[in-house]
């Protein structure tokens, strides 16, 4: 008998990889994704072209208003930043970061999947090639692994530990390509700009799409997604 498991899907390329994963696991997948108040709304519509292409058992959607919050590029006005350096993309932390996302949107497939009896939940983070967010980085998954099996009842009177599987984590962008392309994923439903412009085309030059295309050119695989601008990634 399979397995349920819950799969944060944002529409982008690592979330789609993880999917695919999941599902090449024996997984019945359910997928979670957000509209939470993000500038580049295509990728929910992206998310939910994927969810029906690996015929998901559900796929979710749930409203946060994190926009209200702010403090971020893409829940307000701020400028996305463009045309960085890969040295300045991989210090620091940007302005593209949202304040407590993972770990609300780990909550909230923790509820969830203790719902759905199911006890693995999947998340397309990675700490080689991404923008410095601290909640993308083993330490964080392994805490909050930790973390909703002390505060739920599967955990705790049931038993039933949860795992929190981030099979990306260690990757380069290139080699996630390499392995979603054996996979057969089509990159061309994925969408990964943090700042689109009002058709969907992605930008080219903000931090997400400058690790995409160093990640294809890497894995010597053309993106098939097309942009405003393609130049190549600042060294």
């Amino acid at each position: 008998m399979k397995k349920n498991a819950v799969i944060l899907l944002s529409g982008g390329l690592d979330s789609t990889t993880t999917l695919a994963i999941a599902g090449s696991r024996g997984f019945t997948c359910f997928c979670l994704s957000f509209a939470y108040g993000q500038r580049q709304k295509i990728e929910l519509e992206r998310a939910a072209a994927i969810a029906r292409h690996y015929q998901a058992a559900r796929h979710l959607v749930l409203r946060l208003d994190l926009d209200k919050i702010g403090g971020s590029s893409l829940t307000s006005e701020l400028a996305v930043p463009k045309n960085r350096p890969q040295a300045e993309i991989s210090s620091g932390i940007p302005d593209t970061y949202v304040p407590g996302r993972n770990t609300i949107f780990l909550a909230h497939a923790a509820a969830w999947a203790e719902v759905l009896g199911a006890r693995d939940i999947f998340i397309g983070v990675n700490a080689l090639d991404y923008s410095g967010y601290p909640d993308c980085r083993p330490e964080f998954i392994t805490a909050f692994e930790t973390m909703i099996n002390l505060g739920t009842k599967a955990g705790t009177e049931e038993g039933q530990n949860f795992t929190v599987h981030a099979p990306l984590m260690t990757m380069s962008k290139a080699e996630i390509i390499a392995s979603g392309m054996e996979l057969g994923i089509n990159y061309g439903l994925t969408h990964s700009c943090y700042d689109p412009a009002p058709t969907g085309l992605a930008c080219g030059t903000c931090d997400a799409c400058q690790l995409r295309l160093k990640g294809f050119a890497e894995a010597g695989i053309p993106d098939p997604v097309p942009y405003q601008i393609t130049t190549k990634s600042a060294p």
